[in-house]
């Protein structure tokens, strides 16, 4: 298991890249406002003279599967849990109450976005225009968020 701590941050899987790939995750939160997210096929978050990288690359270069069931930092559906953040709102909020593990299965097949949240279709056929090929890793939001991750199955197809 894995757990948030202190700052923004990213923790990620730099032994490889994914492109065409099935990602099952089990997370839960100790609170409501908790933030992170999963982020997916991101380039590597290394810039010259900094050993520990650079997080804002999964935002800016990657897509945020978002995890907040308040939507910080204004409460529109674009920023809550199972949004593509800052693209797609999910078709509604799935996750289970803060405290008890919720799953995420997020496909991707070339442009097509697909994410299940504890079974409940919240995302369908978005059509991104990132990297077809990339890293996957978890957010580490704020010092006031506790984030829990578990059972992080990525299957290649």
């Amino acid at each position: 298991m894995l757990v948030t701590e202190g700052g923004m941050g990213l923790l990620w899987y730099a032994a490889r890249q994914f492109e065409n790939f099935e990602l099952e995750v089990d997370w839960k939160t100790t609170k409501k406002s908790d933030n992170s997210g999963i982020f997916v096929r991101f380039p590597a978050p290394t810039v010259p003279n900094d050993l520990n990288g650079d997080p804002r690359i999964a935002i800016d270069q990657g897509y945020e599967i978002q995890i907040d069931d308040e939507g910080a930092p204004d409460g529109d559906r674009i920023h809550k849990t199972g949004a593509i953040y800052g693209f797609q709102p999910p078709a509604k909020v799935a996750s289970k109450q803060p405290g008890e593990w919720s799953t995420f299965l997020i496909r991707l097949e070339g442009q097509i976005y697909n994410v299940t949240l504890n079974g409940e279709p919240v995302i369908t056929n978005f059509k991104g225009n990132r990297s077809m090929r990339g890293h996957i890793g978890l957010q580490n939001h704020s010092p006031k968020d506790q984030v829990f991750f578990r059972n992080i199955i990525a299957a290649p197809f």
